[in-house]
């Protein structure tokens, strides 16, 4: 069975039980699947109910597929994704890209948590995700191009939609907090080395992480919107070094989430 009819299949699946047709698609990050609080849930299926959909493996990771409104509007949203480093291949880590493609999703909002690399940024800082560095070593559509979901070559010179990020920028939620930046893809699971992220600092890089690049991709393949949006869990300082732990940073996000509520509430209230 080929990658399409796999994902038509999970998509009909999808289509039978969902009572409004989601206009915009949220997929959340590391700490941040409690933004699903603020949505008035019509549907909710654990990711192992649906035909062919991959299991998130990772804390935090709630692994459930939510429909419902928020911020006024009927929206999909996804507690969890895949990465790379859990051994997922990157059709496997945009599997929800796909789904949301078939059944006619045409905006999207990618979550994720992110190590700061811009000096300038703090801990508890928000920033919307002006372009990425795809540094993984991956790309989504490696292979036989499927020409119903997009061009064998897509142009990448507008990933981020500038419409949507202005949107964003423009949230009343803790302006002071909202910055605008580069997002660095790695492959992880290792943290960044000093070195490394002098290299991601030279380079341009002013966030990093280890997802989000793969379903941007996607996304921009299928013709879909992107709105990206990084939660500041730490600032890097490879002068001084200060180590770090998963935990830590789901306990950052997590207490970063109301914050990220409140702008995406009002970010989609305000999306054509």
């Amino acid at each position: 069975m080929d990658q399409k009819q796999i994902v038509a299949e999970s998509a009909a699946f999808l289509d039978a039980r969902i009572s409004r047709s989601p206009e915009i698609g949220i997929l959340t990050g590391t700490g941040l699947g409690n933004i699903a609080d603020a949505l008035s849930v019509d549907t909710d299926l654990a990711y192992e109910e649906i035909p062919h959909f991959p299991l998130s493996t990772v804390d935090s990771h709630a692994g459930r597929l939510l429909t419902g409104q928020l911020g006024g509007r009927p929206v999909i949203l996804f507690q969890g994704r895949f990465h790379l480093y859990e051994g997922y291949s990157p059709r496997d880590v945009t599997f929800p890209i796909r789904t949301m493609q078939e059944i006619g999703v045409k905006q999207v909002i990618l979550l994720n948590a992110a190590g700061g690399i811009n000096p300038s940024f703090n801990q508890g800082d928000i920033m919307l995700i002006a372009d990425h560095i795809n540094l993984t070593g991956h790309n989504p559509l490696v292979g036989c191009n499927e020409d119903s979901w997009g061009p064998r070559f897509p142009d990448m010179s507008r990933v981020y939609d500038g419409q949507l990020v202005r949107i964003a920028a423009a949230s009343s939620a803790s302006p002071d907090r909202l910055r605008k930046g580069v997002y660095a893809g790695l492959l992880g699971p290792s943290l960044e080395t000093p070195a490394e992220i002098r290299y991601l600092k030279c380079i341009g890089a002013d966030a990093v992480g280890m997802s989000t690049v793969m379903e941007a991709i996607a996304a921009v393949h299928a013709g879909i919107k992107v709105l990206g949006i990084s939660a500041i869990t730490n600032v890097h300082d490879p002068n001084a070094p200060v180590p770090t732990s998963a935990d830590a940073v789901i306990a950052t996000a997590t207490a970063m989430a109301p914050l990220l509520t409140n702008i995406i509430c009002e970010t989609i209230e305000s999306m054509p």
